[in-house]
């Protein structure tokens, strides 16, 4: 009789391996990496991680026997959720585990723009010493605005308060959520958006997060505003955003997604002087794989148990 398997597109250390052996006794353990071809894939229980080609050839197969995915990315939009639902197959995410070095990623980033470090950065490239006129604000007592209140925007609400930052939040409902000040309703964004300094996207893609970001939420922007996007690219309609830079609706962007990646050459955003492109890059996290098995392996424990996830399971019906 075959075992099952648990099929490993993302390797874990020695460790996690033994500990994986350890809780899941009965299954056979396959590296993805190894390109190993003498495995029935239709016996795979478990996949950790992201291969395209072999997780829809499962889903396409009727004699496949995968129950549980885990994807080693808070954004799941590149999954077929569709498909997935309909055969019943759980997902979980790897939400939460980005959380610090995202938080850092932004703080840095307006850091440098408020205190006129990446002005200074650019104008000693070309020897030039520009002190009166370097432009430089104070980060205390502006109102931020962060959209996506899960665990990265808590995170991010927590530690801006430090730097006496004020911080919102938008979600679905508008329901409070630790570490913000208020928070408000999507549908309500609108009406916020005015009144804050700093705008910081860290929304999944969904149907109703797709181009959310467009030419009406722009010129909501309080003239001279920040935005910053670590979230999907595709929730921003990228020429709307353009056109924001050019006419003073937004005074600096900056992103680090796009909805074409890599960024094209011919992109107008890499020579706009008031944008600063990052490549997706805002959520690499040292000790990646450590952090992935706290939530793997707990998982992986529950559901040869219960058969359940315990940890970061994705709502198929919501995207997220």
């Amino acid at each position: 009789m075959t075992k099952p398997i648990i099929y490993l597109q993302e390797h874990l250390n020695a460790d996690h391996m033994k500990e994986i052996q350890r809780l899941a006794p009965d299954y056979q353990i396959i590296d993805g990496r190894n390109n190993e071809t003498t495995f029935d894939a239709n016996a795979i229980h478990i996949i950790l991680g992201y291969d395209k080609s072999l997780i829809d050839d499962l889903l396409a197969s009727s004699a496949s026997q995968l129950q549980w995915i885990q994807a080693t990315s808070a954004g799941i939009d590149y999954f077929d959720l569709k498909k997935i639902n309909k055969k019943q197959i759980l997902l979980s995410n790897a939400s939460g585990i980005h959380s610090t070095s995202i938080t850092e990623h932004i703080l840095g980033v307006l850091l440098a723009e408020f205190r006129g470090i990446r002005s200074s950065i650019l104008n000693q490239e070309k020897k030039e010493w520009h002190q009166v006129d370097t432009p430089y604000s104070q980060l205390s007592g502006k109102k931020m605005l962060i959209v996506g209140t899960g665990k990265i925007g808590q995170h991010l609400g927590k530690a801006s308060s430090g730097l006496g930052i004020k911080a919102y939040g938008i979600n679905t409902s508008g329901h409070a959520t630790e570490g913000f000040i208020e928070c408000y309703s999507q549908k309500n964004m609108v009406k916020i958006i005015p009144d804050m300094d700093i705008i910081v996207n860290i929304l999944p893609l969904t149907d109703q997060t797709y181009h959310l970001f467009n030419q009406q939420i722009f010129l909501a922007f309080k003239p001279q505003s920040v935005f910053i996007n670590v979230g999907r690219g595709a929730t921003v309609k990228t020429n709307d955003l353009i056109v924001a830079l050019k006419n003073g609706h937004i005074s600096f962007a900056a992103l680090d997604v796009f909805e074409e990646e890599p960024l094209a050459k011919k992109s107008p955003l890499w020579e706009m002087p008031n944008v600063l492109v990052t490549p997706h890059l805002s959520g690499l996290t040292p000790q990646f794989r450590s952090k992935l098995a706290t939530i793997f392996l707990p998982n992986l424990k529950n559901f040869i148990s219960e058969g359940t996830l315990i940890k970061n399971q994705v709502s198929l019906t919501k995207g997220y």
